[in-house]
C-alpha cells in the first residue's frame, strides 16, 4: 500500500500549493513568533491549505494532506530521514484520517465542525509517530492524544480561519506524538468520549481498501463542491454566450450547500465558496488558474445574482446540474475525481503553475535527504 504512486503524487500536489501559499498573509500571520519545530509546521499546514488548491477525499470531504503532509516534511527534515521515509510517514497519517474522515461523514458536517480540523490531528499524530519510532501502543496514545485539541468549525470557510485551523491541526499532532514518546498517554474512554462529543465513529484504516484511490487532485483552487457546477458552466459556454441565456440554476446535493453556502460575495475568499460566483466565473472566463480569486471579478459578480441554487438530495455529493432555458448539462464526476483524474501533463501543469520546475521530479529519488525537499518548498 505504502508504495501505491497516488501518496507520490498527492504529496507533490500538496508541496507544490505550500510553496506558492507560503507568502500568503494567513500563512505569514502564523509566522510570527519563532521558526521551531511547531511554528514551521502550523505556517505550512495553512500554506498548503491557503488557496484551496490541495487534494480532497470525497468519501470524508476532508483534505488528508493539508494537516498529515506538512508534518512528514517539517518533522522529518528535522530528523533527519529520506524521501522514502517522509512518504512512508505520510501514507501512514492519510489513511489513519482517512479512516476516521470517511466513518465521521456526514454526520461532523452536519453538526458543524471542519471534518478535515477534527480527523487532521489523528492523521498528523500518525505521521509524526511514524517518524518518531513510536510502537503501536504509543501511536494509539498519540492519536488519542491528539484528540483531545481537536477542533474546527464550517463557520470558518470563507475566511482565514478555515486555513488556520488545518494549520494548528497539523502542530497539535507532532506535539500529541512526542507526549506520547516521553510516556505521556490516556484511556480507551477518549475514543468513546470522541464519538459522544462528535457524533462520528472511530475507525481503523484497512489494508485492503486504501483511501488514496478515492482521493482527487484538484482542478480547480476552490471549494470541491463548486467543481462540478464550474465544469457544467465550462461546457456550456461553448455553444452559449452567459449573456444569450435567461434563468440559471444548479442543482447539488445538500452537502455541497453546507460546503459552499455563500452567494454575493466580497472578497476573494468567500468568492471560493460560492456556487453561483464560481458557475459565472466559469461560464464567462472558463478553468479558474492560480490566481483567479485574489480578489471578486464584477462581471461574474453580476451574472452571480442571476444564478439560483436548488438542492436535490437524490444527487451524488460532489455532482451538479446546471440548467438555463430549455437545456441542462450534468456532471457526475469532475476533473480530477477518481472517475476523471487528470493526465500527467495536467497534473504537470498544474504543479508548474504553482511552483514552475523546481519541484518537478523532487521526489523521485527516495534515498533523497528530506531536508532538501524541505528547502525547495520554502524557496531556500
Amino acid at each position: 500500500m505504502i508504495d501505491h504512486p497516488g501518496y507520490r503524487q498527492a504529496f507533490l500536489d500538496w508541496m507544490a500549493c505550500a510553496r506558492a501559499g507560503r507568502s500568503e498573509p494567513t500563512a505569514t500571520a502564523s509566522l510570527q513568533i519563532d521558526d521551531s519545530l511547531l511554528e514551521r509546521t502550523t505556517w505550512l499546514g495553512v500554506a498548503g491549505h491557503v488557496l484551496d488548491y490541495d487534494d480532497t477525499y470525497a468519501p470524508g470531504l476532508s483534505h488528508l494532506s493539508a494537516p498529515v503532509a506538512p508534518v512528514a516534511l517539517v518533522l522529518g527534515a528535522h530528523i533527519g530521514v529520506s524521501v522514502g521515509s517522509m512518504l512512508a510517514a505520510y501514507a501512514a497519517g492519510f489513511e489513519a484520517m482517512a479512516a476516521l474522515a470517511k466513518a465521521g461523514h456526514p454526520m461532523l458536517y452536519e453538526r458543524g465542525w471542519h471534518p478535515t480540523a477534527v480527523t487532521g490531528t489523528v492523521g498528523a499524530a500518525t505521521a509524526a509517530a511514524h517518524l518518531l519510532g513510536l510502537d503501536a501502543e504509543q501511536t494509539t496514545n498519540a492519536q488519542l492524544l491528539a484528540v483531545l485539541g481537536a477542533g474546527g468549525l464550517r463557520t470558518a470557510f470563507g475566511t482565514d480561519g478555515k486555513s488556520l485551523q488545518v494549520g494548528m491541526a497539523a502542530s497539535q499532532g507532532v506535539q500529541a506524538a512526542v507526549f506520547a514518546s516521553n510516556g505521556a498517554n490516556t484511556s480507551d474512554a477518549v475514543r468513546e468520549g470522541y464519538e459522544s462529543a462528535y457524533g462520528a465513529r472511530w475507525a481503523e484504516p484497512d489494508p485492503d481498501d486504501p483511501a488514496i484511490e478515492e482521493n482527487w487532485i484538484k482542478a480547480f483552487p476552490c471549494c470541491l463542491q463548486t467543481h462540478a457546477p464550474i465544469e457544467a458552466a465550462i461546457r456550456a459556454s461553448a455553444s452559449r454566450r452567459a449573456d444569450a441565456v435567461g434563468s440559471i440554476t444548479v442543482v447539488v446535493h445538500p452537502r455541497s450547500r453546507q460546503a459552499a453556502p455563500l452567494d454575493d460575495v466580497s472578497t476573494g475568499l468567500e468568492a471560493k465558496f460560492s456556487i453561483p460566483y464560481t458557475t459565472a466565473f466559469g461560464w464567462l472566463y472558463g478553468p479558474p488558474g492560480a490566481r483567479a480569486f485574489v480578489g471578486v471579478d464584477e462581471a461574474a459578480r453580476t451574472l452571480a445574482a442571476r444564478i439560483r441554487v436548488e438542492l436535490d438530495d437524490h444527487l451524488p455529493e460532489s455532482s451538479a446540474v446546471l440548467k438555463w432555458d430549455s437545456d441542462s448539462i450534468e456532471i457526475d464526476a469532475a476533473l480530477g475525481s477518481p472517475l476523471h483524474p487528470m493526465t500527467i501533463e495536467q497534473l504537470d501543469q498544474k504543479t508548474r503553475s504553482l511552483s514552475g520546475e523546481i519541484l518537478i521530479g523532487a521526489l523521485n529519488d527516495r534515498d533523497r535527504p528530506a531536508v532538501e525537499v524541505l528547502r525547495l518548498v520554502l524557496g531556500e
